[in-house]
């Protein structure tokens, strides 16, 4: 995060479009160790809160993003989900949806006030206007996602709209999950959802 400059009193909290990140990461080799995760923004300022958003399957026994939601919950994290809705698409395909987009722009626009540093973990263009919005009331942002992915995860117009970015692959040696034996509850499959950033 050497570009990027966080000020010890701030009050950061971070907002983490799950399906978005586990794609960005995915895409550029790694999986994301979120007790790092955690601890690299602790150090940055004064963390209020880490949201982590994700649909959740609920017709299924075992969920594989399970173990991770459990982990998160129990670590520091306050979780927002939602079930996913199933549809089939103009070719026949059984498809999967699970946007959060209108629970973490809920989030970062009530807590606007609370803290001076939103860190917006998704690359998604979508959100440029909640950033605008965000901005206006005199909190900076700074979007974490990667323009290094083909195709590149963070939209362009986020990009240049936020007060910062953080290229996710800069931040690979800080929160890379290291394969240790016997950890298993660190990382897990997010559902396939739609993660376009020009959606």
């Amino acid at each position: 995060m050497n570009n990027v400059k966080f000020y010890s009193e701030e009050r950061i909290s971070l907002f983490i479009d799950g399906s978005n990140l586990y794609a960005a990461a995915r895409s550029l080799g790694f999986d994301i160790d979120y007790k790092n995760l955690l601890s690299v923004f602790s150090s940055a300022g004064r963390l209020i809160r880490a949201y982590y958003y994700t649909a959740l399957m609920d017709d299924q026994d075992y969920l594989p993003i399970r173990p991770l939601v459990d982990w998160l919950d129990y670590n520091g994290y306050t979780i927002v989900t939602k079930p996913t809705k199933e549809f089939t698409d103009s070719t026949g395909r059984r498809k999967i949806k699970g946007n959060m987009d209108m629970e973490l722009a809920i989030d970062v626009l009530e807590m606007a006030d609370k803290i001076d540093h939103a860190v917006l973990f998704s690359g998604d263009g979508d959100f440029r206007r909640l950033v605008e919005a965000v901005q206006r009331r005199g909190c900076r942002v700074t979007v974490v996602s990667s323009s290094r992915t083909n195709p590149p995860m963070a939209a362009d117009e986020l990009r240049r709209q936020a007060d910062n970015f953080i290229e996710l692959e800069e931040l690979k040696e800080e929160i890379a999950r290291k394969p240790k034996q016997g950890e298993d509850c660190l990382i897990g499959d997010q559902p396939e959802t739609d993660s376009d950033p020009n959606n």
